[in-house]
């Protein structure tokens, strides 16, 4: 049995977690800075970079006494090294180095949307390469086609906004508290959607990519005109944002032939009402839907260390990264992918 200490501190979440090539995550924990951010109502890069700083060398500790081993029993250490708010990467990563060196451990220099990207295999075992992935959190909405370990094709991207920021903002607006993304499913099962009149953008668009600041300005509005209901601009706002994410979902499908399965990743994920729209969505393309456990979709450790492993396995349990491998802010799966018009080229 092979183990991989994984480490993930590219936003919001301190976590740490011991994997097995066998998929058994034999111990995790995550330290949420939920308290930290709610009084500004978003995540402040200064103060998750100083909880990180803080928390991470008790936290892995702790996991590490979990699962009742020492780092002479861990196999290598991987951490995200990008993309994300830089300094709690840097944090991150250079604790990874410092153990890894202390340990004569490979270091293995994870993009943190890689992990995303295979984490449905972690809990799937059946789960083969090719398929399609919609990656879609606060910070990412892409489709991806999965060939492989470090075979990734992105196939859209969003050209301003990610739904899951889009999904907070409308939690800001509507005084809902933080995190937005579960506060606005929950009250949204309380409203109706009918009610209030929200674009689609792109729907139905020959452009393969996602928009959602003009949803999030509409919902904006809705509020200021006083007339609606939370709980329905709420539901308004989720069905708009799954009427989109299936279509542009549905056209990526018909762009990346034959797939093994439709899959989803990122906390988005989470959702159940965009679960529900995949999952149909799926079926009527004759294709398996695949998520994740809803503890993997949101950021964890977990999923780092099984993207280590993926890379060891692939390399025969050979790969390393150099000690002096840079943090990165920005780093794209599919570097060679067309940049999308607007802000969607950081993707």
């Amino acid at each position: 049995m092979r183990l991989v200490l994984g480490i993930e501190s590219s936003c919001d979440e301190t976590a740490a977690a011991l994997v097995t090539d066998g998929r058994r995550i034999v111990a995790q924990r995550i330290a949420s800075q939920d308290d930290a951010h709610r009084p500004y109502g978003g995540v402040v890069p200064e103060i998750a970079a100083r909880a990180h700083a803080e928390r991470l060398a008790p936290l892995i500790a702790a996991t590490l006494a979990d699962a009742g081993v020492t780092l002479a029993d861990v196999d290598a250490v991987a951490a995200t090294a990008g993309p994300g708010l830089i300094g709690g990467v840097m944090v991150g990563l250079v604790t990874a180095k410092a153990l890894a060196m202390a340990g004569d451990k490979p270091l293995l220099a994870i993009n943190h949307l890689e992990g995303h990207a295979l984490s449905p295999r972690l809990a799937d075992p059946g789960l083969g390469f090719p398929y399609l992935l919609l990656l879609a959190s606060g910070g990412h909405c892409q489709l991806l086609l999965v060939a492989g370990v470090g075979q990734y094709r992105r196939l859209a991207t969003t050209i301003d906004d990610a739904l899951g920021e889009a999904f907070d903002k409308t939690a800001k607006v509507l005084g809902l508290g933080f995190p937005g993304g579960p506060a606005v499913e929950r009250i949204a099962l309380t409203g109706d959607p009918a009610r209030v009149p929200l674009p689609r953008p792109l729907l139905g668009s020959a452009e393969p990519h996602f928009s959602f600041a003009g949803l999030k300005s509409a919902v904006l509005r809705a509020k200021h005109a006083g007339i609606y209901a939370d709980a329905d601009i709420a539901a308004a706002f989720q069905q708009a944002a799954i009427d989109c994410v299936v279509d542009r979902t549905a056209r990526a499908l018909n762009e990346a032939g034959v797939v093994s399965a439709l899959v989803a990743a990122g906390g988005v994920a989470a959702n159940a009402a965009v679960r529900a729209a995949l999952e149909a969505l799926a079926a009527r393309h004759g294709l398996p839907f695949v998520a994740p456990p809803l503890a993997l979709c949101t950021d964890n450790a977990a999923m780092i260390a099984w993207a280590g492993i993926e890379r060891m396995e692939l390399s025969g349990w050979a790969a390393s990264d150099p000690l002096d491998f840079a943090a990165r802010p920005r780093w794209p799966l599919d570097p060679e992918a067309a940049p999308a018009r607007g802000a969607g080229v950081k993707a």
